[in-house]
């Protein structure tokens, strides 16, 4: 194997603020790519399709970086590829598609809340399948986030929230979690670039198998669209939204993160990346409107708290 295209830095030549600032700049880039995306499936572009666009745009997209900063990285060994198609199908791939499901049924930011749940199915994961000890602030956690997510659906009303919407997050969370524990395996032998390279490719497969290219709606790609909310009277075509999405809500943010865990703990890193959530619903709130309701809010912040704790344990 030749270098990696990132590597770790020594202790003495981190730059913590630096990480800091990409983490948070990556979490931020996240979260406004999923008001960007909800624009989108407004304009009837499924969320099957948007799913695909997003994947074979990140697979182009890193395919262009690696050829130019480490092509070595782009050979793979036979008996690598069942593991690889795992991680870009169950992994990448429906991680993607429940998240856009969900974001088109509930607000952004309890989406991405109830995906953020995944931390913990992991300690779930590895206390019940590998029988590996779980610090008790993980239970602690795991009741919090429970608590925050009854607030949330609101279940004395009967459920205000959709409930296609929460299992479609809910989801989003299972096959994020098979996502985390598919990297962490394979990370350190093939990196995390190359790792994503080959997971988007075989999500980008899978796909074109399941809604083949040629049947792709591409009228509706060409349109302009209202940008709804309070930027109603505004309008663009869908493929600049698209090209925002590939770009910088998917590609610059992965290289922000790779290139923020150069300087800072992997820890440190997630912790930073919990502002997803809270930027998304800030976003969507200014920019289509979306509010949550006391109880509902009350519920987001408990499941914050009960995300950020299960990060601080490792």
């Amino acid at each position: 194997m030749s270098e990696a295209p990132f590597h770790v830095e020594p202790a003495s030549q981190r730059r913590p603020r630096l990480g800091y600032l990409m983490a948070a700049s990556a979490a931020t880039l996240w979260a406004i790519n999923g008001t960007v995306s909800k624009v989108i499936l407004a304009s009837g572009v499924s969320s099957l399709r948007l799913t695909e666009v997003r994947c074979a745009g990140a697979f182009v997209g890193l395919a262009v970086i690696l050829a130019i900063r480490a092509p070595a990285r782009l050979r793979v060994r036979a008996r690598e590829l069942p593991f690889l198609a795992l991680f870009g199908i169950g992994g990448l791939a429906f991680v993607q598609w429940f998240y856009f499901l969900a974001i088109h049924r509930v607000p952004i930011g309890i989406a991405l809340l109830v995906q953020y749940l995944a931390p913990l199915l992991v300690a779930l994961w590895a206390r019940f399948v590998f029988h590996e000890p779980v610090r008790r602030r993980i239970w602690l956690a795991l009741a919090l986030a429970l608590g925050g997510l009854a607030l949330i659906v609101d279940v004395g009303s009967g459920g205000a929230i959709s409930g296609a919407g929460l299992a479609f997050a809910l989801a989003a969370a299972a096959t994020y979690m098979l996502y985390l524990l598919l990297a962490e395996h394979a990370v350190g032998d093939r990196g995390a670039v190359a790792l994503l390279f080959f997971g988007f490719g075989f999500a980008t497969l899978f796909f074109s198998l399941v809604a083949p290219w040629w049947s792709f709606p591409g009228r509706r790609v060409a349109a302009d669209i209202s940008l709804l909310g309070h930027l109603a009277d505004r309008h663009l075509p869908v493929f600049v939204l698209m090209t925002w999405m590939i770009c910088l809500g998917t590609i610059v943010p992965f290289f922000l993160l790779v290139s923020a865990l150069r300087q800072l703990p992997a820890t440190r890193v997630a912790i930073i990346a919990m502002l997803e959530p809270v930027v998304a619903t800030i976003v969507a709130w200014a920019w289509l409107g979306e509010s949550l309701r006391a109880p509902q809010l009350g519920g987001a912040l408990i499941v914050l708290a009960a995300i950020v704790l299960a990060q601080t344990a490792r």
